[in-house]
């Protein structure tokens, strides 16, 4: 029998694991988990829960492997998935309010924080904004969507996520202010 190292060879083990291949699923699983329970953790607090959000993501990646077209990373492909099913995960929880405001020209915000907090500290920040803030924050400011896209996925409206970001922000910004005063830390 040939052994093939499919944990070198993305392509081959994708092919593997659509046709069933359960080493080949163990091993993307492997390579890929990490990863993706950050990125259900951005959205969900608690990381049991971030933990169901990426195995249920999984499973839809397993179960429609033969859709993966390599248009794009395979990675790229996951981490859809797993944002699609974090949200989806809030929504059964009933934790995601987004308040109708529409407010189209909301810009202005401050960038001058400079501090010395830990990343861990930041997160928790970031778990403490109401859960619609949160989740605007997360899709635009880590994953890099844009408000069209964060609209379209939340089934919100443009001004509903600018309006979302910016109060996050705006939130993230006064409490960083408090834990900066509060530990001694300076903000220039």
């Amino acid at each position: 029998m040939k052994v093939i190292q499919l944990h070198k060879d993305e392509p081959t083990l994708i092919k593997s694991a659509a046709k069933g291949n359960r080493e080949a699923q163990h091993l993307l699983f492997e390579l890929h988990a990490p990863k993706m329970l950050s990125v259900c953790r951005y959205y969900i607090k608690d990381v049991q829960h971030a933990e169901e959000a990426m195995l249920n993501g999984f499973f839809k990646v397993f179960s429609n492997l033969n859709n993966f077209r390599a248009d794009g990373s395979f990675e790229g492909w996951i981490r859809r998935i797993m944002v699609r099913e974090s949200i989806s995960f809030l929504r059964r929880q009933k934790e995601v309010e987004f308040p109708v405001e529409d407010f189209e020209n909301v810009n202005e915000y401050s960038d001058d924080i400079n501090t010395s907090v830990e990343v861990a500290q930041i997160q928790q920040l970031i778990d403490a904004l109401p859960e619609g803030y949160k989740m605007v924050f997360v899709m635009y400011a880590i994953e890099g969507y844009k408000h069209h896209e964060i609209a379209d996925m939340l089934k919100i409206t443009e001004g509903t996520s600018k309006s979302q970001l910016f109060k996050a922000r705006k939130m993230l910004q006064e409490r960083l202010q408090e834990l900066n005063k509060n530990t001694g830390y300076g903000i220039k």
